[in-house]
């Protein structure tokens, strides 16, 4: 059990809690003060709670403390000594001595017994693993006298706790009495048949067993066999009495043990003079006092121990129990309320009745098993006879009640909805400390101060036989010497009894003095642990106290328009500041007054927002005396600091239905020099500060407003007279195509009618970036601006202007070379007029018909790369073929193509590099077969083993085209797509394109004194990778951060090939070529969505048609060490023990659950059970949900499906709401040794933090940044939030901005959630970088 006890292990020093492998990580929040109780508790290993109880039980019993402090280093030795040669180093004492002066003088909540178990040569298993205490409590005396051979405390555990008893037969013929001593240490006393401790011991040491009949005894004097009578006697008491209680037994009927839960009573003091041989002595010497209870919890194969004990020497603080402090006139007035209250019930009414149970309990909770009874017992018959009929099953009327009932405790107690029980009152929830939500003031102890405190409160005197504690591993809680009584009978009972002599008395000195007797170099040890832990503390509470706050100080501001805007860019009207939010408002009124020594008069703090209006104020700190936390100040808050009346004599209005709104103020600007520099191609120059040009018939200016103010005195602020019309910009039809009206830079907006002039900017719902037109009467005197009713065409100046022509010639040579032969020309054109005569209008201005004659030429658009687009149809309109005036066409050798054809890019064999491209015009309704054979033709190719391909967006060959008879337009296929011919015939209907990702454990590469050498089959999954650069993309798991993604090629196969021949075909990519296993089965096959693992493919013999793989699924592979067949009903889950008192787990484990007979919560509990070796009705399950950071506990509700057959089903963890399956986190909680049953970790609250954040930038809007580096320039970040709203932008549009800035991106899907960033490491040959998921202010590198 033990391992080797007297292993030496080196030592990591009195101040560590962890060994070798246990590496605390720094940053980490210190160890929390010691309780109310004043008393230290024990860390709990994950099953070493009968080690916490027994050790404190030790710990407690001053006579055994005293004497092993006695022993000094001349005879134990150093524990620094042990590595020095010949050193005699005895570990085990010197760990005791050293967790004893820990738990009794370290201010911590509680110490670490890792290096004690250390000591004991533990391995990493033991700590997990429960063992018998009452086994523990012989192997730790035997150990302990081991290692006292030769000091002076060898006889230290003979001296307290030996005994002897005396067993005599006496010889009923002759009167010869034989004995025969027997020692003891501790006696094992019957718990089977008996009621009380004193009636065992009463049939062990004074009934006599006969010896008669069949079973006679052979009397050595006699020399024959005769009727004999045996009894047994103690001959000597020790100064401790232990009694090990036998609760366990055997029951042979049905070959199983059991747990003996009967009452079974032990009295708080007994006399043993009855059982004893020599009864001549005074009482003392008989009398012993009960001052330990080690108590077990469960049954007879697995549960959880603590410890009852009384504190002798009065070292902690005993403090009645709030039931014990309530006035009894509080009480009587409770009975009469409960009593006038009951004749009110309706005993119609179910809801009334039960209501009124749950709300009578102290706990306002009952148990689901005792609510029936105590209905029976309110209305005198039972559910079924009276409710029934009409109201079905007690547990399905609870659940059709959810909105009054809920249930709790994992889903053995009911309560009411209004007031759930509070963990005050919950009888497993811990009544010690809880962390408070507001920052301590300051650190509860002096560093080294280990003595009461001179200005501490008293302790209060306890009533007699009081300072009873019941001390749960790290949790210490007050209790009353009459709740030893409850642990008489029941799965949570008395287990051992640890008494002591009553004439053993405590010296004065000893009382409420924790260091007496104590060695001074555990004292000195202690007071610098106390000082380095109080140090912590104040380093932690400073970083977690600090506030980062952003003062703007008034008179840097200036009020425009009922916004604050700055004054210049001064920085001194912005200043940051580093400040404790434990302080109060006055604090940091006066930090900023001595800040701001030219300040004069009143200083007001209000909470500001910078919005992209401007500075808004919200609430204003009145209270001095609060501190920041509780006036919502938290980091990075921005403050105005200002005289609370105005800002340059201009009041301020507050509130959030004030926050300002940035509008964009389009106004026309039409004058002579305006349309003759508009003819003459000459860009407008009027425009004043601030505003842009958008042509020369507008201009637009941003310009914010309160978000109160009405639209009539926006209006008045823009200096419009009365009779201005303010207008609306109409949004754009769905998809980006243009409403109505809009082609050839024509735009629609609508009239706000008179009665909206008195409504305000937030009742008109208008946000920031809407545009607003603003026009006088006499606009309508111009052809630019028409209406409609309520509408309004604004027809620019551009519509009517020109359209810019460029030829480019195919000369060869460089680019300088070309430049100079192209030619351009500015062409007047309309909306109405057709291309073809902007063409031939073209040709003509630049003098081409000489060498367009017999030579087809077509016009082109340009993207902004540069990039010539399909030609545009010359047979349309300028605004039919939805092209902007005032922007360039390309006149360009080629066909143009008809509304009815497709313009198609094409290349032979690979994927086309640049201006390698060759284009072919074909009908819409040109069949795929047919469109391949046009282009082999041109390129003068022939044959049949040809077939197409597309060409997705990362440049790469993509899918085949499979139905050769369908036609282009049939599959999707649209003007300016590159097709690629591939050489080949195609392949079967069917064929599928996978990618392929290797799943790479990371564990093993880590340090672990635990594994002696990675296993060569997990060393060729780590160094697996992609020898044709396939491998760029890798993804980090969540599991623990434990496992990544990379990407190691494609593999295409037939969805008629089986899961075994794509395992087969998967092990030939070049990337997994030094990957051996012996047989496929040793190889798991993942599908992936979104990054993630979702499903494990099973069935070696399946098809992959029906796994229902289609084409571009993401498939991982993960190397297995033994074979696995997983059914169709079997579930692969990681599940994370919770580490006791922490907000932590263990490392994962992967567990299969077989949910093909039973898919329920008790189900899965009892296998979780099965594994840990634990009781299914101590743990609390939950799922947990990566995507909100979140877990959801799996509860034990059931429904009823047929009244006739009367048989509950219990819901299926594989459908709603859990859904089960591969992959999933399940996050267990020990319920015996851990009472926080809250699943929610550091890392959850960070990211639920970010989820926040995300939520309220996706309130205000999209905020995409992009990093675009080329060469050796600095990066350069473009922000494309003011640009465009991309959250209503279409994947198309979006496209077009990414291109704008020369950002290369893929899409997957419709919607913006999915991004693959390019990069272009050679010309012409684009590939996949990494994947990400496009969030709310995200920054994506890219790399050109």
């Amino acid at each position: 059990m033990f391992g080797n006890l007297f292993e030496e292990e080196d030592d990591e020093g009195f101040a560590s809690t962890s060994t070798k492998g246990r590496a605390a990580k720094g940053g980490e929040e210190p160890p929390p003060p010691r309780g109310r109780s004043n008393l230290c508790g024990i860390k709990n290993q994950g099953g070493t709670c009968y080690l916490n109880s027994l050790l404190q039980t030790l710990l407690f019993t001053p006579e055994f403390r005293e004497e092993l402090f006695n022993l000094g280093p001349e005879e134990l030795g150093c524990l620094e000594d042990r590595d020095e040669p010949g050193a005699k180093v005895r570990v085990i004492p010197l760990e005791l001595q050293r967790l004893f002066s820990r738990l009794l003088l370290v201010d911590h909540q509680s110490a670490s017994t890792t290096d004690l178990t250390d000591s004991f040569g533990w391995n990493s298993s033991e700590g997990t693993n429960q063992h018998d205490v009452q086994e523990l409590n012989r192997i730790l005396f035997s150990a302990l006298e081991h290692s006292l051979v030769g000091t002076s405390g060898s006889t230290l555990i003979q001296r307290l706790y030996h005994g002897t008893i005396v067993n005599s037969i006496e010889c009923k013929e002759c009167g010869n009495v034989s004995q025969r001593k027997e020692d003891f240490l501790d006696l094992t006393v019957c718990v089977c048949g008996v009621s009380s401790l004193e009636e065992a011991l009463w049939n062990m040491f004074v009934e006599e067993e006969l010896f008669e009949g069949n079973n006679l005894y052979r009397c050595a004097q006699c020399s024959r066999l005769v009727t004999a009578a045996k009894s047994a006697k103690l001959k000597q008491l020790p100064p401790f009495m232990t009694m090990s209680l036998l609760r366990f037994s055997f029951d042979f009927a049905k070959c199983e043990r059991y747990k003996e839960t009967g009452r079974y009573s032990f009295p708080l003091t007994i006399n043993l003079r009855p059982f004893c041989e020599q009864t001549d002595a005074e009482d003392s010497d008989f009398t012993y006092d009960l001052f330990s209870v080690i108590i077990h919890k469960g049954g007879c194969y697995g549960g959880h121990y603590h410890v009852y004990i009384k504190d002798i020497d009065e070292l902690g603080l005993w403090e009645p129990l709030e039931e014990d402090c309530k006035p009894k006139t509080q009480k009587k007035i409770k009975e009469e309320v409960k009593e006038s209250s009951e004749p009110n019930l309706q005993e119609d009414d179910p809801l009334s009745i039960i209501t009124a149970i749950i709300a009578q309990e102290s706990s306002k909770s009952v148990l689901l098993d005792q609510l029936g009874q105590k209905l029976m017992d309110k209305t005198g018959s039972s559910w079924s006879k009276r409710f029934r009929k009409h109201h079905g099953p007690i547990g399905k009327f609870l659940q059709s009640h959810n909105d009054v009932f809920i249930l709790v405790s994992n889903g053995t107690r009911v309560a009411l909805k209004a007031n759930p029980p509070s963990p005050v009152t919950d009888a497993s929830a811990p009544s010690e400390q809880t962390t408070s939500s507001e920052p301590s003031a300051a650190p509860d102890r002096a560093a080294s101060d280990l003595q009461p405190k001179a200005n501490q409160k008293p302790k209060p005197k306890p009533e007699q036989g009081s300072h009873w504690f019941d001390l749960n591993d790290s949790t210490v809680t007050s209790i009353r010497e009459s709740d030893i009584e409850k642990q008489f009978q029941g799965k949570e009972s008395a287990y051992m009894l640890f008494y002591r002599k009553t004439q053993l008395h405590r010296p004065s000195e000893a009382l409420n003095n924790p260091q007496y007797k104590v060695p001074s170099q555990l004292i000195q040890l202690a007071q610098d642990e106390n000082r380095r832990l109080q140090q912590m503390r104040e380093e932690f509470e400073a970083a977690n106290n600090t506030l980062e706050l952003h003062l703007h100080l008034a008179p840097f501001y200036k009020m425009v328009n009922g916004v604050l805007q700055p004054v210049g860019k001064d920085p001194a009207g912005s200043i940051n500041l580093s400040f404790d939010r434990r302080k109060t408002v006055g604090d940091l009124r006066i930090t900023i007054y001595q800040m701001q020594e030219l300040w004069e008069g009143d200083m007001a703090l209000s909470v500001a927002k910078s919005l992209p209006a401007g500075l808004h104020l919200y609430n204003t700190l009145t209270d001095d005396s609060v501190s920041l936390y509780s006036a919502g100040i938290h980091t990075n808050t921005d403050l105005f600091v200002w005289n609370g009346k105005e800002v340059c004599g201009a009041g301020v209005r507050t509130g959030a239905e004030w926050e300002p709104v940035l509008l964009t103020v389009v106004r026309p600007f039409i004058d002579e020099d305006v349309e003759q520099e508009a003819q003459n191609g000459v860009k407008s120059e009027k425009c004043s500060a601030g505003s842009e040009n958008v042509g020369p018939g507008l201009k637009r200016e941003a310009r914010g407003f309160a978000g109160g103010a009405t639209l009539g005195e926006v209006r008045e602020a823009l200096g419009e007279p009365r009779g201005s019309l303010l207008c609306q910009e109409h949004k754009r039809g769905e998809g980006g195509v243009l409403g109505a009206g809009e082609g050839g830079g024509a735009s629609g907006w609508r009239v706000f009618p008179p009665d909206d002039m008195q409504r305000t900017l937030k009742e008109l719902s208008l946000k920031d970036g809407d545009a607003l037109l603003v026009l006088e009467p006499d606009s309508f005197d111009s052809s630019v601006f028409t209406r409609d009713g309520d509408m309004v065409t604004v027809t620019t100046p551009s519509d009517c202007r020109w359209l810019q022509v460029e030829f480019r010639p195919q000369i060869k040579g460089g680019e300088e070379e070309q430049e100079e032969q192209r030619k351009k020309v500015k062409v007047p054109a309309t909306g109405n007029m057709l291309l073809c005569e902007v063409k031939q209008r073209a040709i003509e201005e630049l003098q081409l018909q000489e060498e367009t004659l017999g030579a087809a030429y077509c016009l082109r658009q340009v993207d902004c790369s540069g990039k010539l687009l399909p030609p545009v149809f010359e047979e349309l309109s300028v605004r039919d073929a939805g092209v902007r005036l005032m922007t360039t066409l390309t006149l360009c050798p080629g066909n143009a193509p008809k509304e009815s054809q497709l313009f198609l890019h094409f290349t032979v064999g690979s994927a086309p590099s640049a201006g390698m491209e060759m284009d072919i015009i074909v009908e819409k309704t040109c069949t795929v077969k047919e469109c391949l054979k046009a282009m082999l033709d041109a390129v003068g190719l022939d044959g049949t083993s040809w077939h197409l391909r597309r060409l997705d967006w990362c440049e790469e060959v993509g899918e085949p085209l499979m139905d050769e008879d369908a036609s282009l337009s049939e599959m999707k296929i649209g003007s300016g797509d590159t097709l690629v011919v591939t050489e080949g015939l195609l392949p079967p209907k069917g064929f599928l394109k996978l990618s392929v990702w290797l799943y790479v454990d990371l564990r093993p590469m880590e340090t672990d004194c635990s594994r002696s050498e990675t296993s060569p089959a997990e060393q060729q999954m780590q160094g697996a990778e992609a020898t044709d650069g396939s491998c760029a993309q890798s993804i980090s798991l969540c599991v623990g951060n434990a496992a990544e993604l990379r990407n190691v090629g494609k593999v295409e196969i037939s969805d008629d090939a089986t899961l075994e021949d794509l395992k087969t075909q998967v092990l030939t990519l070049p990337a997994l070529q030094d990957v051996c296993f012996p047989i496929t089965s040793f190889l798991r096959v993942w599908q992936m969505e979104g990054g993630r693992l979702t499903r494990i493919l099973r069935g070696q013999q399946l098809t992959l048609r029906k796994l229902k793989l289609t084409t571009g699924t993401d498939l991982c592979v993960q190397g297995l060490l033994k074979e696995e067949e997983l059914g169709p009903k079997q579930v692969l889950l990681n599940i994370k023990m919770g580490v006791p008192g922490e907000r932590s787990y263990y490392p994962p484990e992967e567990l299969v659950w077989d949910a093909s007979h039973d898919s329920s919560p008790r189900s899965l509990r009892t296998c979780l059970a099965a594994h840990y070796g634990l009781s299914p009705d101590s743990l609390l399950l939950a799922k947990h949900q990566p995507e909100k950071h979140a877990w959801e506990e799996i509860s034990n509700w059931t429904h009823q499906v047929s009244k006739k057959k009367k048989k509950k089903k219990a819901e299926s963890l594989l459908g709603p709401p859990f859904h089960l399956r591969d992959g999933d986190v399940i996050g267990i909680k020990n319920l015996l040794i851990d009472n926080n049953r809250d699943f929610v970790t550091a890392d959850d609250q960070q990211g639920q933090q970010r989820l926040r954040e995300q939520a309220e930038q996706r309130r205000k809007g999209w905020d995409f940044s992009f990093f675009h580096t080329s060469g050796n320039r600095d990066p350069t970040k473009f922000s494309i939030s003011n640009f465009y709203y991309l959250c209503n932008m279409s994947v198309l549009n979006f496209k077009a901005v990414l291109v704008k800035y020369q950002i290369f991106a893929s899409f997957s899907g419709s919607s913006l959630q999915h991004l693959t960033v390019l990069e272009k490491p050679n010309p012409g040959s684009w590939r996949c970088r990494y994947p990400s998921v496009l969030e709310y202010s995200d920054s994506i590198h890219l790399c050109c």
